[in-house]
């Protein structure tokens, strides 16, 4: 055994993986051929089902088995209208993980997710969330910082890592997320005692990703700078900001919130509405980008490592490389 294989049997172990990297979670992206060939690679895939309604999960869940008969599991946002019907979906399927990500999760989903003997993965933004997750029964805690793609928080993995890892790691596994482009990255969290990691934007140039080549193109061209996280325009709105590259897809999520705000001010909606209206304005622009190919009026969502992204290559090298360099870091 390697000093990395060692400093990853915990996190390994509870993914039911050869090495303790997750997938994150990416809208359209993470779908049955990248989850799958994370998974068969010895990382640990995880279907994105926060965009889809419960008979779109029952057929990626289906089509995924077919796939890989290793372990994977699906991510669910816990503000969903059909959350339950979403968990009775996992549970149909016998899912082994299940990640809730948005939030405190709603009475009744951590439970009903146990009870059919999954275990369950929260983001933690904060310290006092990691212990109030624990204490609800949650198995592990993501603690991921504001350089990740997509939905973050306000503060930076290093310091997220020194507030919360010391406290909780040897209460549940612990992966760390956000800006990890490099193996020798992820060999520090793992020696700090994060049980593993999770990756996100080092994988959407995969070869087995389904991203329409122009998005893949733009990540490819990206760098750190390019990566912006979006702005908040009303202080009503509870708008939870999005890292994406810079483009015109950005400018127009700044007149949706003009908008929606405008729908709050006349009644037309009550705050759960409202966002729900943003969710799905991120849905439908993250599709422009990722299946249609729109990487100017779509949402081009990147982490800040997007500058390390240099080639269009097989999940299997991408893991490859991460384990080298790490290796080599920690000898």
């Amino acid at each position: 055994m390697t000093r990395l294989t060692t400093l990853m049997t915990r996190g390994a172990a509870f993914l039911g993986s050869d090495v303790a990297i997750m997938a994150g979670a990416m809208s359209w992206i993470s779908e049955r051929n990248l989850v799958s060939a994370m998974s068969n690679a010895g990382g640990f895939g995880v279907i994105a089902g926060g965009a889809m309604p419960p008979e779109l999960l029952d057929k990626e869940i289906e089509a995924t088995k077919a796939m890989t008969a290793r372990s994977f599991g699906v991510n669910l946002i816990t503000m969903h209208p059909q959350l339950l019907d979403l968990i009775a979906v996992c549970a149909k399927h016998k899912v082994s993980h299940v990640v809730l990500a948005g939030g405190l999760p709603p009475a009744g989903a951590i439970e009903a997710i146990k009870a059919f003997g999954a275990k369950v993965i929260c983001f933690a933004p904060a310290l006092a969330l990691a212990k109030k997750l624990i204490r609800s029964g949650v198995d592990a805690i993501v603690i991921e910082g504001m350089e990740a793609g997509g939905h973050i928080g306000p503060v930076s993995t290093s310091v997220l890592v020194q507030e919360i890892l010391p406290e909780i790691k040897d209460q549940v596994p612990v992966f760390v997320a956000g800006g990890i482009g490099r193996g020798e990255m992820m060999a520090s969290y793992v020696e700090q005692g994060a049980a593993g990691v999770q990756i996100g934007t080092r994988l959407v140039c995969a070869t087995e990703c389904i991203a329409h080549p122009a998005f893949k193109k733009a990540f490819l061209r990206g760098n750190a700078r390019d990566a912006i996280a979006s702005v908040q325009i009303d202080p009503r709105l509870p708008v939870i900001p999005v890292r994406a590259l810079k483009n015109a897809g950005t400018e127009e999520f700044t007149r949706k919130q003009v908008e929606v705000a405008a729908m709050l001010d006349r009644g037309e909606v009550d705050m759960a509405a409202a966002q729900l209206e943003i969710e799905h304005f991120w849905a439908g622009a993250l599709r422009r980008a990722v299946i249609d190919g729109d990487v100017e009026n779509g949402s081009v969502m990147a982490g800040q490592i997007v500058g390390m992204v240099k080639t269009e290559e097989p999940v299997a090298d991408i893991l490859a490389a991460l384990v080298a360099e790490a290796e080599a870091a920690l000898a």
